[in-house]
Protein backbone atom coordinates (compact mmCIF):
# COMPACT_ATOMS: atom_id res chain seq x y z
CA UNK A 1 0.00 0.00 0.00
CA UNK A 2 1.28 3.42 -0.83
CA UNK A 3 1.90 5.97 1.70
CA UNK A 4 -1.46 7.89 2.29
CA UNK A 5 -0.98 11.55 1.23
CA UNK A 6 -2.93 14.63 1.19
CA UNK A 7 -3.69 16.79 -2.25
CA UNK A 8 -3.90 20.44 -0.98
CA UNK A 9 -7.40 20.65 -2.10
CA UNK A 10 -10.20 22.51 0.36
CA UNK A 11 -13.80 21.56 -0.36
CA UNK A 12 -15.57 17.94 -1.85
CA UNK A 13 -13.53 15.07 -0.03
CA UNK A 14 -14.44 13.04 -2.74
CA UNK A 15 -11.99 15.01 -4.56
CA UNK A 16 -9.94 13.62 -1.81
CA UNK A 17 -10.60 10.43 -2.33
CA UNK A 18 -10.73 9.82 -5.71
CA UNK A 19 -7.04 11.23 -5.58
CA UNK A 20 -5.94 8.47 -3.76
CA UNK A 21 -5.45 4.45 -4.76
CA UNK A 22 -8.52 2.45 -4.05
CA UNK A 23 -7.05 0.71 -1.10
CA UNK A 24 -5.62 3.86 0.48
CA UNK A 25 -9.62 5.67 -0.12
CA UNK A 26 -11.04 2.05 1.51
CA UNK A 27 -8.45 2.98 4.51
CA UNK A 28 -10.52 6.06 5.25
CA UNK A 29 -13.82 5.28 4.30
CA UNK A 30 -16.34 4.21 6.81
CA UNK A 31 -16.26 0.00 5.64
CA UNK A 32 -16.38 -1.45 9.24
CA UNK A 33 -19.95 0.11 9.55
CA UNK A 34 -22.72 -1.63 7.51
CA UNK A 35 -24.20 1.57 5.46
CA UNK A 36 -26.28 2.43 2.66
CA UNK A 37 -25.07 5.36 0.18
CA UNK A 38 -26.31 8.18 -0.11
CA UNK A 39 -28.54 9.29 -3.03
CA UNK A 40 -27.82 12.06 -4.69
CA UNK A 41 -31.56 13.61 -3.84
CA UNK A 42 -30.24 12.84 0.22
CA UNK A 43 -27.17 14.36 -0.43
CA UNK A 44 -28.68 17.57 -1.92
CA UNK A 45 -31.11 17.72 1.26
CA UNK A 46 -28.39 17.21 3.43
CA UNK A 47 -26.23 20.01 2.11
CA UNK A 48 -29.28 22.19 2.80
CA UNK A 49 -30.34 20.98 6.47
CA UNK A 50 -26.95 21.33 7.39
CA UNK A 51 -25.98 24.72 5.69
CA UNK A 52 -24.87 27.49 8.67
CA UNK A 53 -27.97 29.68 9.22
CA UNK A 54 -28.59 33.20 8.11
CA UNK A 55 -31.30 34.36 10.60
CA UNK A 56 -31.05 34.74 14.18
CA UNK A 57 -34.04 35.44 15.11
CA UNK A 58 -35.64 32.05 15.69
CA UNK A 59 -33.79 28.55 16.59
CA UNK A 60 -33.40 26.04 13.82
CA UNK A 61 -35.62 23.02 13.03
CA UNK A 62 -34.52 20.36 15.16
CA UNK A 63 -31.92 22.42 16.97
CA UNK A 64 -33.26 21.16 20.15
CA UNK A 65 -32.96 17.57 19.49
CA UNK A 66 -29.01 17.49 19.42
CA UNK A 67 -28.89 13.97 18.68
CA UNK A 68 -31.80 13.39 16.31
CA UNK A 69 -34.39 10.64 17.26
CA UNK A 70 -31.53 9.34 19.90
CA UNK A 71 -31.72 12.91 21.95
CA UNK A 72 -32.72 12.00 25.63
CA UNK A 73 -35.15 14.56 27.57
CA UNK A 74 -33.17 16.70 29.91
CA UNK A 75 -33.09 14.92 33.36
CA UNK A 76 -33.31 17.10 36.63
CA UNK A 77 -30.24 14.95 38.69
CA UNK A 78 -26.84 14.22 37.94
CA UNK A 79 -27.78 11.37 35.79
CA UNK A 80 -29.32 13.46 32.48
CA UNK A 81 -25.82 11.93 30.80
CA UNK A 82 -26.25 8.29 31.96
CA UNK A 83 -29.49 7.78 29.86
CA UNK A 84 -29.89 5.19 26.74
CA UNK A 85 -30.21 6.20 23.25
CA UNK A 86 -34.20 7.35 22.99
CA UNK A 87 -34.88 5.80 19.73
CA UNK A 88 -33.07 2.24 20.95
CA UNK A 89 -35.35 -0.78 20.32
CA UNK A 90 -36.54 -2.24 23.18
CA UNK A 91 -34.88 -5.23 22.59
CA UNK A 92 -31.46 -3.75 22.91
CA UNK A 93 -32.57 -2.30 26.36
CA UNK A 94 -31.02 -5.37 27.98
CA UNK A 95 -27.67 -4.87 26.28
CA UNK A 96 -27.76 -1.55 27.00
CA UNK A 97 -28.08 -2.48 30.38
CA UNK A 98 -25.03 -5.56 30.16
CA UNK A 99 -22.93 -2.63 28.76
CA UNK A 100 -23.65 -0.67 31.33
CA UNK A 101 -22.79 -3.50 34.32
CA UNK A 102 -19.04 -3.83 32.36
CA UNK A 103 -18.35 -0.14 32.63
CA UNK A 104 -19.76 -0.16 36.58
CA UNK A 105 -17.93 -3.33 37.40
CA UNK A 106 -15.31 -2.83 39.46
CA UNK A 107 -12.30 -5.28 38.82
CA UNK A 108 -10.58 -7.73 41.17
CA UNK A 109 -6.80 -9.25 41.32
CA UNK A 110 -6.10 -12.40 39.62
CA UNK A 111 -6.24 -15.06 40.57
CA UNK A 112 -10.23 -14.66 42.09
CA UNK A 113 -12.58 -17.26 42.39
CA UNK A 114 -14.44 -14.14 40.51
CA UNK A 115 -13.32 -15.39 37.33
CA UNK A 116 -15.50 -12.83 35.07
CA UNK A 117 -14.25 -10.07 36.89
CA UNK A 118 -10.51 -10.99 37.20
CA UNK A 119 -7.26 -9.44 35.86
CA UNK A 120 -6.61 -6.00 37.53
CA UNK A 121 -3.28 -4.54 36.89
CA UNK A 122 -1.06 -5.63 38.30
CA UNK A 123 -0.57 -1.39 37.89
CA UNK A 124 -3.48 0.51 36.79
CA UNK A 125 -4.97 3.97 37.36
CA UNK A 126 -8.66 2.79 37.81
CA UNK A 127 -10.79 -0.08 39.31
CA UNK A 128 -13.68 0.64 36.95
CA UNK A 129 -14.66 2.35 34.04
CA UNK A 130 -17.12 4.75 35.50
CA UNK A 131 -14.26 5.41 38.36
CA UNK A 132 -13.20 8.31 35.37
CA UNK A 133 -16.19 8.54 33.49
CA UNK A 134 -18.69 9.06 36.45
CA UNK A 135 -22.07 9.13 35.40
CA UNK A 136 -20.74 9.36 31.59
CA UNK A 137 -19.24 13.13 32.74
CA UNK A 138 -16.24 14.75 32.28
CA UNK A 139 -13.00 14.47 35.10
CA UNK A 140 -11.30 16.91 36.52
CA UNK A 141 -7.71 17.36 37.57
CA UNK A 142 -6.09 17.62 41.54
CA UNK A 143 -6.58 21.12 42.76
CA UNK A 144 -4.12 20.32 45.69
CA UNK A 145 -1.68 18.17 46.32
CA UNK A 146 -4.21 15.96 48.91
CA UNK A 147 -6.66 16.12 45.95
CA UNK A 148 -7.42 12.54 44.14
CA UNK A 149 -6.51 12.31 40.65
CA UNK A 150 -8.74 9.53 39.70
CA UNK A 151 -10.07 10.95 36.33
CA UNK A 152 -6.68 12.50 35.74
CA UNK A 153 -3.54 10.89 33.57
CA UNK A 154 -0.34 11.37 32.47
CA UNK A 155 0.45 10.32 29.15
CA UNK A 156 4.17 9.63 28.49
CA UNK A 157 6.35 8.61 25.35
CA UNK A 158 9.56 9.15 23.42
CA UNK A 159 10.07 10.47 19.97
CA UNK A 160 11.27 7.30 17.63
CA UNK A 161 9.65 4.38 15.70
CA UNK A 162 7.78 1.40 16.75
CA UNK A 163 5.13 -1.01 15.23
CA UNK A 164 1.74 -0.16 13.86
CA UNK A 165 2.78 0.39 9.92
CA UNK A 166 3.72 4.11 10.26
CA UNK A 167 5.46 3.10 6.56
CA UNK A 168 1.60 3.47 5.41
CA UNK A 169 0.88 7.02 6.62
CA UNK A 170 2.43 10.18 5.08
CA UNK A 171 3.71 12.63 8.11
CA UNK A 172 3.36 10.07 10.86
CA UNK A 173 5.00 11.60 13.90
CA UNK A 174 6.85 8.39 15.17
CA UNK A 175 7.07 8.09 19.54
CA UNK A 176 7.89 4.98 21.37
CA UNK A 177 6.65 3.95 25.05
CA UNK A 178 8.76 5.68 27.48
CA UNK A 179 11.04 2.12 28.87
CA UNK A 180 10.17 2.31 32.29
CA UNK A 181 6.84 3.53 32.43
CA UNK A 182 5.04 2.78 29.41
CA UNK A 183 2.69 5.36 27.56
CA UNK A 184 1.07 6.66 31.07
CA UNK A 185 1.63 6.85 34.35
CA UNK A 186 -0.28 3.75 36.57
CA UNK A 187 -0.71 5.63 40.10
CA UNK A 188 -2.39 2.60 42.09
CA UNK A 189 -1.16 -0.84 41.95
CA UNK A 190 -1.35 -4.04 43.60
CA UNK A 191 0.05 -5.70 46.84
CA UNK A 192 3.59 -6.75 45.75
CA UNK A 193 3.80 -4.18 43.28
CA UNK A 194 5.01 -0.51 44.10
CA UNK A 195 2.66 2.36 41.83
CA UNK A 196 4.65 3.76 39.11
CA UNK A 197 4.68 7.37 40.54
CA UNK A 198 2.43 9.94 42.40
CA UNK A 199 1.13 12.90 39.98
CA UNK A 200 1.56 16.27 41.60
CA UNK A 201 -0.36 19.09 39.70
CA UNK A 202 0.46 22.70 40.69
CA UNK A 203 -0.54 25.87 39.16
CA UNK A 204 0.71 29.29 37.82
CA UNK A 205 -1.75 32.09 37.32
CA UNK A 206 -2.51 34.64 34.31
CA UNK A 207 -4.35 37.51 34.24
CA UNK A 208 -6.52 38.85 31.46
CA UNK A 209 -7.86 41.88 31.00
CA UNK A 210 -11.08 41.87 28.84
CA UNK A 211 -13.18 44.86 27.47
CA UNK A 212 -15.75 46.57 29.48
CA UNK A 213 -13.37 46.79 32.89
CA UNK A 214 -13.40 42.85 33.13
CA UNK A 215 -10.41 40.57 34.67
CA UNK A 216 -10.25 37.11 34.34
CA UNK A 217 -7.43 35.03 35.85
CA UNK A 218 -6.42 31.94 33.93
CA UNK A 219 -4.51 29.15 35.26
CA UNK A 220 -1.45 27.22 33.58
CA UNK A 221 -0.76 23.53 35.02
CA UNK A 222 2.26 21.87 35.80
CA UNK A 223 2.05 17.83 36.30
CA UNK A 224 4.87 16.50 37.71
CA UNK A 225 5.76 12.71 38.03
CA UNK A 226 7.12 12.01 41.98
CA UNK A 227 8.13 8.79 43.89
CA UNK A 228 9.20 7.16 40.55
CA UNK A 229 9.48 3.66 41.38
CA UNK A 230 10.99 1.99 38.20
CA UNK A 231 14.18 3.77 37.65
CA UNK A 232 14.57 7.55 36.40
CA UNK A 233 12.87 8.70 32.87
CA UNK A 234 14.03 9.00 29.52
CA UNK A 235 15.90 12.13 28.81
CA UNK A 236 13.94 12.88 26.10
CA UNK A 237 10.60 11.80 27.76
CA UNK A 238 7.47 14.22 26.43
CA UNK A 239 4.72 14.28 28.61
CA UNK A 240 0.52 15.29 28.15
CA UNK A 241 -1.91 15.71 31.02
CA UNK A 242 -5.26 14.44 30.12
CA UNK A 243 -8.97 14.56 31.86
CA UNK A 244 -11.37 11.81 31.57
CA UNK A 245 -13.85 12.96 28.87
CA UNK A 246 -17.90 13.28 28.78
CA UNK A 247 -18.92 9.98 26.71
CA UNK A 248 -22.43 11.33 25.57
CA UNK A 249 -23.00 10.83 21.58
CA UNK A 250 -20.12 8.63 20.95
CA UNK A 251 -21.91 6.16 18.55
CA UNK A 252 -23.29 9.29 16.69
CA UNK A 253 -19.95 10.76 15.93
CA UNK A 254 -18.61 7.26 14.62
CA UNK A 255 -21.45 7.27 12.37
CA UNK A 256 -20.48 10.30 10.68
CA UNK A 257 -19.39 9.86 6.81
CA UNK A 258 -15.83 9.93 6.49
CA UNK A 259 -16.15 12.12 3.59
CA UNK A 260 -18.16 14.82 5.21
CA UNK A 261 -15.61 15.11 7.93
CA UNK A 262 -12.53 15.28 5.47
CA UNK A 263 -14.85 17.73 3.40
CA UNK A 264 -13.68 20.52 5.90
CA UNK A 265 -9.76 19.72 5.89
CA UNK A 266 -8.05 22.67 4.36
CA UNK A 267 -4.33 21.67 5.65
CA UNK A 268 -2.85 24.59 3.52
CA UNK A 269 -5.60 27.18 4.48
CA UNK A 270 -6.34 27.54 0.84
CA UNK A 271 -9.53 29.43 1.03
CA UNK A 272 -7.55 31.79 3.53
CA UNK A 273 -9.55 31.81 6.52
CA UNK A 274 -6.74 31.09 9.33
CA UNK A 275 -8.18 27.66 9.77
CA UNK A 276 -6.75 24.65 8.33
CA UNK A 277 -8.13 21.27 9.91
CA UNK A 278 -5.92 18.21 9.16
CA UNK A 279 -7.47 14.51 9.60
CA UNK A 280 -5.54 12.54 11.95
CA UNK A 281 -4.75 9.17 10.11
CA UNK A 282 -4.09 6.69 12.31
CA UNK A 283 -3.37 2.55 12.37
CA UNK A 284 -6.59 0.16 12.97
CA UNK A 285 -5.38 -2.46 15.36
CA UNK A 286 -9.15 -4.40 14.21
CA UNK A 287 -8.61 -3.78 10.56
CA UNK A 288 -4.97 -3.61 9.90
CA UNK A 289 -5.22 -0.54 7.66
CA UNK A 290 -4.71 3.15 8.47
CA UNK A 291 -8.19 5.01 9.02
CA UNK A 292 -9.58 8.09 10.00
CA UNK A 293 -8.95 8.65 13.64
CA UNK A 294 -11.88 9.64 15.33
CA UNK A 295 -11.83 9.61 19.20
CA UNK A 296 -9.62 10.17 22.33
CA UNK A 297 -8.24 14.31 22.54
CA UNK A 298 -5.91 14.19 19.43
CA UNK A 299 -8.15 11.67 17.29
CA UNK A 300 -5.45 8.93 18.14
CA UNK A 301 -8.05 6.08 18.05
CA UNK A 302 -10.01 4.91 14.64
CA UNK A 303 -12.81 2.99 15.99
CA UNK A 304 -15.19 3.46 19.33
CA UNK A 305 -14.53 -0.39 19.86
CA UNK A 306 -10.85 0.27 19.73
CA UNK A 307 -10.99 3.54 22.20
CA UNK A 308 -12.73 1.29 24.40
CA UNK A 309 -10.40 -1.42 24.38
CA UNK A 310 -7.16 1.09 24.99
CA UNK A 311 -8.83 2.24 28.44
CA UNK A 312 -9.22 -1.39 29.40
CA UNK A 313 -5.59 -1.70 28.73
CA UNK A 314 -4.09 1.09 29.32
CA UNK A 315 -6.33 2.35 32.30
CA UNK A 316 -7.06 -0.56 34.20
CA UNK A 317 -4.34 -3.67 33.05
CA UNK A 318 -7.46 -5.46 31.66
CA UNK A 319 -6.45 -7.58 27.97
CA UNK A 320 -8.78 -7.75 25.06
CA UNK A 321 -8.23 -9.15 22.10
CA UNK A 322 -7.12 -5.76 20.24
CA UNK A 323 -4.64 -5.17 23.09
CA UNK A 324 -3.76 -8.56 24.31
CA UNK A 325 -1.07 -8.29 26.94
CA UNK A 326 -2.45 -9.12 30.11
CA UNK A 327 -0.63 -6.76 32.36
CA UNK A 328 -1.57 -4.05 30.45
CA UNK A 329 0.64 -0.95 30.32
CA UNK A 330 3.86 -2.81 32.07
CA UNK A 331 6.82 -2.33 30.28
CA UNK A 332 9.30 -5.26 29.93
CA UNK A 333 11.58 -4.16 32.31
CA UNK A 334 9.00 -4.27 34.83
CA UNK A 335 9.44 -7.91 35.09
CA UNK A 336 7.72 -8.85 38.15
CA UNK A 337 4.81 -7.18 36.27
CA UNK A 338 4.69 -8.90 33.70
CA UNK A 339 5.11 -11.97 35.39
CA UNK A 340 2.38 -11.40 38.15
CA UNK A 341 -1.00 -13.75 37.76
CA UNK A 342 -3.47 -12.54 35.16
CA UNK A 343 -6.62 -13.19 34.59
CA UNK A 344 -6.58 -14.07 30.62
CA UNK A 345 -5.65 -17.70 29.02
CA UNK A 346 -8.88 -19.25 30.86
CA UNK A 347 -11.88 -19.87 29.10
CA UNK A 348 -12.50 -16.58 27.82
CA UNK A 349 -8.72 -16.25 26.40
CA UNK A 350 -8.18 -12.76 26.84
CA UNK A 351 -9.64 -10.73 30.73
CA UNK A 352 -12.50 -9.68 28.35
CA UNK A 353 -13.72 -11.25 25.52
CA UNK A 354 -15.06 -10.08 22.47
CA UNK A 355 -18.38 -10.19 23.69
CA UNK A 356 -17.66 -8.28 26.71
CA UNK A 357 -15.75 -5.76 25.00
CA UNK A 358 -18.59 -5.41 22.07
CA UNK A 359 -21.07 -5.26 24.86
CA UNK A 360 -19.48 -2.52 26.73
CA UNK A 361 -18.42 -0.21 22.85
CA UNK A 362 -22.54 -0.30 22.60
CA UNK A 363 -23.08 0.83 25.85
CA UNK A 364 -21.22 3.44 25.60
CA UNK A 365 -22.42 4.24 21.83
CA UNK A 366 -25.77 4.32 23.10
CA UNK A 367 -25.22 7.05 25.83
CA UNK A 368 -27.65 10.15 24.72
CA UNK A 369 -27.47 13.83 23.98
CA UNK A 370 -30.02 15.49 26.64
CA UNK A 371 -31.79 18.02 24.69
CA UNK A 372 -31.01 21.30 24.22
CA UNK A 373 -32.44 24.04 26.83
CA UNK A 374 -34.05 27.64 26.09
CA UNK A 375 -32.82 27.59 22.67
CA UNK A 376 -35.49 30.18 21.96
CA UNK A 377 -34.30 32.52 24.38
CA UNK A 378 -33.27 35.63 23.13
CA UNK A 379 -29.79 36.18 24.86
CA UNK A 380 -28.96 32.41 23.83
CA UNK A 381 -29.97 33.41 19.73
CA UNK A 382 -28.10 36.52 20.11
CA UNK A 383 -25.27 34.43 21.82
CA UNK A 384 -25.56 32.18 18.41
CA UNK A 385 -25.48 34.80 16.46
CA UNK A 386 -21.81 35.97 17.96
CA UNK A 387 -20.66 32.34 17.95
CA UNK A 388 -21.12 32.51 14.33
CA UNK A 389 -19.68 36.12 13.72
CA UNK A 390 -16.84 35.29 15.25
CA UNK A 391 -15.88 32.41 13.45
CA UNK A 392 -16.25 30.10 16.13
CA UNK A 393 -18.21 27.18 13.63
CA UNK A 394 -15.42 27.22 11.50
CA UNK A 395 -13.74 24.89 13.77
CA UNK A 396 -16.44 23.92 15.75
CA UNK A 397 -18.96 22.53 12.99
CA UNK A 398 -22.69 22.73 13.62
CA UNK A 399 -23.99 19.48 12.17
CA UNK A 400 -24.34 16.66 10.19
CA UNK A 401 -26.46 14.13 8.81
CA UNK A 402 -25.26 10.49 9.99
CA UNK A 403 -25.06 7.19 7.63
CA UNK A 404 -27.55 5.01 7.20
CA UNK A 405 -27.08 1.89 9.24
CA UNK A 406 -29.34 -1.06 8.41
CA UNK A 407 -27.18 -2.75 11.65
CA UNK A 408 -27.56 0.31 13.97
CA UNK A 409 -30.49 1.84 13.97
CA UNK A 410 -30.31 4.39 16.73
CA UNK A 411 -27.47 6.10 14.36
CA UNK A 412 -28.83 5.73 11.74
CA UNK A 413 -29.84 8.78 9.26
CA UNK A 414 -29.73 11.40 12.06
CA UNK A 415 -29.20 15.23 11.87
CA UNK A 416 -26.83 15.83 14.62
CA UNK A 417 -25.70 18.89 16.14
CA UNK A 418 -22.25 17.96 17.70
CA UNK A 419 -20.68 21.28 17.64
CA UNK A 420 -17.31 19.86 15.91
CA UNK A 421 -15.23 19.06 12.71
CA UNK A 422 -13.54 16.18 14.28
CA UNK A 423 -10.20 17.71 12.77
CA UNK A 424 -7.02 18.68 14.19
CA UNK A 425 -6.03 21.87 14.87
CA UNK A 426 -3.21 24.33 16.03
CA UNK A 427 -4.71 26.00 19.12
CA UNK A 428 -1.02 28.07 20.31
CA UNK A 429 1.45 27.47 22.36
CA UNK A 430 -0.56 28.12 25.11
CA UNK A 431 -2.68 24.97 24.94
CA UNK A 432 0.40 22.93 23.24
CA UNK A 433 1.54 20.11 24.93
CA UNK A 434 4.39 19.16 22.83
CA UNK A 435 4.05 15.70 22.13
CA UNK A 436 3.10 14.07 19.20
CA UNK A 437 0.07 11.27 18.77
CA UNK A 438 -0.09 9.60 15.40
CA UNK A 439 -0.32 12.85 12.75
CA UNK A 440 -0.92 15.41 15.23
CA UNK A 441 1.85 17.74 16.14
CA UNK A 442 2.25 18.66 19.84
CA UNK A 443 0.71 21.76 19.21
CA UNK A 444 -2.78 20.37 17.81
CA UNK A 445 -5.67 19.10 19.39
CA UNK A 446 -9.07 17.32 18.04
CA UNK A 447 -12.00 19.84 17.86
CA UNK A 448 -13.70 18.77 21.30
CA UNK A 449 -17.60 18.16 20.67
CA UNK A 450 -19.58 21.04 22.49
CA UNK A 451 -23.09 19.15 22.91
CA UNK A 452 -23.68 18.96 26.79
CA UNK A 453 -21.17 21.12 27.81
CA UNK A 454 -23.74 23.32 29.67
CA UNK A 455 -24.44 20.52 31.96
CA UNK A 456 -20.94 19.78 33.17
CA UNK A 457 -21.56 20.94 36.17
CA UNK A 458 -24.88 18.94 36.94
CA UNK A 459 -23.27 15.78 36.17
CA UNK A 460 -19.72 15.69 37.31
CA UNK A 461 -19.82 18.58 40.28
CA UNK A 462 -17.57 21.01 38.66
CA UNK A 463 -17.32 23.45 35.65
CA UNK A 464 -13.39 22.78 34.40
CA UNK A 465 -12.55 22.64 30.61
CA UNK A 466 -10.15 21.50 28.29
CA UNK A 467 -7.81 18.67 28.20
CA UNK A 468 -5.98 18.98 31.27
CA UNK A 469 -8.84 20.83 33.12
CA UNK A 470 -7.17 24.15 33.43
CA UNK A 471 -10.04 26.11 32.73
CA UNK A 472 -12.88 27.24 35.64
CA UNK A 473 -15.16 27.95 33.34
CA UNK A 474 -16.19 28.21 29.76
CA UNK A 475 -15.04 31.82 29.66
CA UNK A 476 -11.15 30.84 31.17
CA UNK A 477 -11.78 27.62 28.21
CA UNK A 478 -12.41 30.17 25.84
CA UNK A 479 -9.62 32.77 26.56
CA UNK A 480 -6.90 30.14 26.19
CA UNK A 481 -7.99 29.56 22.71
CA UNK A 482 -4.57 30.80 20.64
CA UNK A 483 -2.95 29.20 16.93
CA UNK A 484 -5.32 29.41 14.59
CA UNK A 485 -8.33 30.01 17.21
CA UNK A 486 -6.57 33.39 18.46
CA UNK A 487 -8.47 35.47 15.95
CA UNK A 488 -12.08 34.47 17.32
CA UNK A 489 -9.67 34.59 21.41
CA UNK A 490 -9.08 38.40 20.80
CA UNK A 491 -12.82 39.58 19.10
CA UNK A 492 -13.88 37.50 22.60
CA UNK A 493 -11.81 39.66 24.81
CA UNK A 494 -12.82 42.75 22.68
CA UNK A 495 -16.65 42.28 23.38
CA UNK A 496 -18.80 44.14 25.58
CA UNK A 497 -19.74 42.64 28.76
CA UNK A 498 -23.03 42.17 27.27
CA UNK A 499 -22.21 39.94 24.18
CA UNK A 500 -19.55 38.20 26.16
CA UNK A 501 -22.38 36.96 28.70
CA UNK A 502 -24.78 35.88 25.70
CA UNK A 503 -22.06 34.07 23.87
CA UNK A 504 -21.60 31.97 27.52
CA UNK A 505 -24.91 31.80 27.72
CA UNK A 506 -25.15 30.23 24.30
CA UNK A 507 -22.79 27.66 25.33
CA UNK A 508 -24.29 26.54 28.58
CA UNK A 509 -27.47 26.33 26.19
CA UNK A 510 -25.75 23.42 24.67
Amino acid sequence: MPAISFPSATGLATGLLIALSASSAQALDDRHLNFTPRTDAETARIKAVTAFPTDFSAPQKFEARPGGAATAPVRRDNLVFDQPSANLPSEAGLDFRLGEAMFDKLWVSSPSSTLASDGLGPLFNARACQSCHMRGGRGHAPETPEDDAISFALKLSIPGTEGDQIHEIAEFLATRPEPNYGTQFQDFSLPGHPAEARIEVTYETLEVALAGGENVTLRRPTATPRDLAYGPLHADVMFSARVAPQMIGLGLLEAIPAADILANADPDDLDGNGISGRANIVWSREFQRPMLGRFGLKAGSPTLRQQTAGAFSTDIGISTSLFPAGHGNCTPLQEACVAGPHGDKDVRVFEVDDAGLDITTFYTANLAVPARRDVDDPQVLRGKALFFDTGCASCHQPSYVTHRLPDQPAQSFQLIWPYTDMLLHDMGEGLADHRPEARATGREWRTPPLWGVGLTERVSGHNTFLHDGRAESLLEAVLWHGGEAEPMKEQVVQMSPEDRAALIRFLESL
